[in-house]
């Protein structure tokens, strides 16, 4: 009897394994990462908008124009937008791959890509463009930063 060498599975002389991008390892690494960053966002966005206002009543026209006239809370929540649509849309992309076949499946993935990338440019061009200054109001600190610019 005779034994023969078996070459190891990641042996340099195997031509037919090259290495891939991987795109379920790189969305499995997404969801990780992006859950991780989105907690700290949202609970920001929750802490600045909820608790340190003191009052819910307190959020209105001028609150809001008047966060979104610091760049700093725009590139937050653009931040907090495009990681919650592309970490959902990767879940609904996951499920898709899961329990869907055949051209159901194609349906649902072509849906889910063109309703991901319509909200967010819809998204990012209301961030962008919002412009605190249009609408009338007494909030001093509001009025201050418009008659600046």
């Amino acid at each position: 009897m005779t034994t023969q060498n078996i070459a190891a599975p990641r042996s340099p002389h195997l031509s037919h394994r090259r290495k891939r991008f991987n795109i379920e390892k790189a969305g499995w690494i997404y969801m990780r990462v992006s859950g991780v960053v989105l907690v700290v966002l949202i609970f920001g966005h929750l802490f600045y908008n909820l608790i340190f206002p003191g009052s819910v009543s307190v959020l209105d026209w001028a609150f809001v124009a008047g966060k979104f006239a610091s760049p700093f809370w725009i590139v937050w929540d653009l931040l907090l937008l495009w990681l919650a649509l592309i970490h959902g849309a990767n879940g609904m992309r996951t499920l898709a791959n899961d329990y869907a076949h055949g051209r159901f499946r194609t349906v649902l993935m072509w849906a889910l890509g063109v309703s991901t990338v319509v909200l967010l440019v819809l998204g990012t061009l209301v961030l962008v463009t919002f412009d605190p200054c249009l609408a009338p109001t007494d909030n001093a600190e509001l009025i201050a930063i418009c008659e600046a610019q």
